[in-house]
């Protein structure tokens, strides 16, 4: 029996996908819970599992290509099975695919490209992200591979049927147009000034800088947002940290393991701020999870972790590392990257002393966390060099008044300056 391959949602707030490579080309044998394609969700690259056995008969979306949610990507069936109704019903619904946005291609003279490579009205290579990528880890350049894909795209065969064929290295095209221009005798000139540095491109947005535009304006518009910053001393912290990191073998404790740990303690004694707008009822949580803002490559994504009120340094450490390394690979699952009841955004490794965060709905805080740094302090009348903080707490004020926020912190900046609650 026939086994539609659709782009799965995998996220509550996934419209749409990426597919970003077939796993199997069409005619090769397939199982159920086989990895036949990978795609970009809005948070994560994620592997989509066969739903039966057979053969992969049809692939109907090539690599690049975004689609809606529910739109049939391939077909799996038996060699012999009719599949033409099931390709005709995904003909009539004529899903809105979003090619990949189109580079320049690293050899400007079109003119000496061989037969067959496509090309854009301007002259530009027609390739997909990941035929493009490949060529240039190869080394190979664009203009020289004649492409398979619709409409005469290259794709990602097509660059590895190149490189098996020994195909021209990148930049033998340009060279060759040099050597054929006239008065071109092996004399470069130099790039004038501000030439050469910048280039005009638009680039597709990823399923993850979509999903931020769309949360971006759910949040700052709708959510009345008020800032609270405090700064706080941190040279007991930072002892505590050292003192206790001489003690572990081969493992660390980071001061952001230290920043939720506290966060977490501060929560369970402040309940109100632990909490989610949702309409006319405002939810008090009964679980502390922290969402952990992680930057990547082209967005954002906050795995969440969950219960920290009720581990210990070394555990939060631990978990922490885990889900950022995780994160930072785009292998997390959906359910470790939602549900957060309160948020840390931690900038300091950047040399950002103080910033404002944009709340995540539908919680009611997040916390923006600065670079320590060595500073004068006056104290009992006297100058002394110590190592301060300035924290930034973003509100929303349907939830969280000024007073409640102002209250919130103040036990966090205590526990911070005074730190040895925090290991018993």
């Amino acid at each position: 029996m026939a086994t539609k391959v659709v782009m799965a949602q995998l996220s509550p707030t996934m419209e749409e996908g990426k597919l970003v490579a077939w796993k199997l080309a069409e005619g090769d044998p397939v199982s159920q819970g086989d990895i036949v394609a990978e795609i970009e969700t809005d948070k994560a690259n994620m592997d989509v599992e066969a739903m039966g056995s057979g053969v992969l008969r049809k692939i109907l979306v090539q690599e690049g290509a975004t689609v809606p949610v529910g739109t049939l990507i391939g077909v799996i069936a038996d060699p012999e099975e009719d599949i033409e109704a099931m390709l005709a019903e995904a003909a009539a619904a004529e899903p809105a695919v979003a090619e990949p946005t189109e580079e320049p291609a690293a050899a400007s003279p079109t003119a000496d490209l061989p037969p067959g490579v496509p090309t854009a009205r301007d002259g530009r290579v027609k390739a997909s992200p990941v035929a493009r990528k490949m060529a240039a880890e190869l080394g190979i350049e664009l203009g020289t591979i004649p492409g398979s894909g619709p409409g005469g795209r290259i794709i990602k065969q097509d660059v590895e049927a190149a490189a098996a064929a020994g195909a021209p290295a990148a930049g033998a095209a340009v060279a060759g147009a040099a050597a054929r221009t006239p008065g071109a005798v092996g004399i470069v000139r130099p790039p004038a000034l501000g030439e050469g540095r910048l280039r005009d491109e638009r680039i597709e947005a990823s399923q993850m800088r979509k999903a931020i535009a769309r949360r971006l304006a759910e949040s700052i518009g709708p959510v009345p947002h008020f800032f609270l910053t405090t700064e706080i001393d941190m040279e007991r912290a930072l002892d505590l940290r050292a003192e206790l990191n001489a003690g572990l073998d081969g493992f660390k404790i980071g001061v952001t393991d230290i920043l939720l740990k506290t966060a977490a303690e501060a929560l369970v004694r402040h309940p109100e701020v632990n909490a989610s707008w949702e309409g006319d009822v405002i939810h008090h949580h009964g679980r502390v999870d922290l969402g952990i803002a992680v930057a990547l490559e082209g967005g954002l994504i906050t795995p969440v972790l969950r219960d920290a009120d009720r581990k210990g340094l070394r555990q939060i450490a631990e978990e922490t590392a885990d889900l950022i390394e995780r994160a930072r690979a785009r292998k997390l699952m959906p359910e470790e990257y939602q549900g957060a009841t309160f948020s840390i955004s931690n900038l300091g490794m950047f040399d950002i002393e103080e910033f404002t965060a944009i709340i995540n709905p539908p919680e009611a805080a997040i916390l923006a966390i600065g670079k320590t740094r060595q500073k004068p302090v006056v104290e009992d009348g006297e100058v002394r060099v110590r190592r301060r903080m300035r924290v930034t707490m973003s509100c929303d004020h349907r939830v969280v008044d000024g007073a409640t926020g102002a209250r919130f912190l103040a036990t966090f900046k205590g526990m911070l300056e005074n730190p040895l609650a925090l290991v018993l």
